[in-house]
């Protein structure tokens, strides 16, 4: 089995909460910049993911504790594709040349957090899958996670 040193999973893993971490962030509007978040609104707030699989890996997550897509309300599912069009627009000015855009929906779908809804979006750059990808079945983060924050969230001021 490979293993990649990662030590800062261990928060993630260690912190035992009785309620749900995206319901968390959506109620606390004061840590904004400590949860990488830079967009929210009624309905939804926009979100770095902590674990990503690209620089400038973001989520979409509504506000309500939802976990299944159907028991999401028209206005939810409407609201959150329009400002999924402006993410897109977002990655590409941050230089995707490429996006995957998906809900992992329930566990076995390979969904973190299964309990509450969250729409990922993955920018994807050319020769990002590469030799450490292909043959050692390992990805490489390689960017300063803070800055990227900084990054996006700039350019999201202009769509958002």
């Amino acid at each position: 089995m490979d293993r990649l040193y990662a030590p800062w999973r261990r928060e993630y893993h260690t912190n035992k909460r009785n309620d749900c971490v995206f319901c968390d962030i959506a109620s606390s509007r004061e840590f904004d910049d400590e949860n990488e978040v830079f967009y929210r609104d009624d309905i939804c707030f926009f979100v770095m993911n902590r674990f990503p699989y690209n620089p400038g890996h973001f989520m979409i997550i509504p506000n309500r504790h939802v976990g299944e897509y159907e028991d999401l309300s028209d206005e939810e599912v409407s609201h959150i594709a329009k400002l999924a069009k402006k993410g897109v627009k977002i990655l590409k000015e941050f230089g995707a040349s490429g996006i995957n855009m998906g809900w992992n929906i329930g566990f076995d779908a390979g969904a973190g957090i299964p309990e509450h809804l969250h729409l990922h979006l993955v920018p994807r750059f050319k020769r990002d899958t590469n030799m450490m990808t292909t043959v050692f079945n390992t990805r490489v983060y390689s960017a300063d996670f803070d800055k990227i924050y900084e990054e996006i969230k700039k350019i999201a001021n202009k769509y958002l």
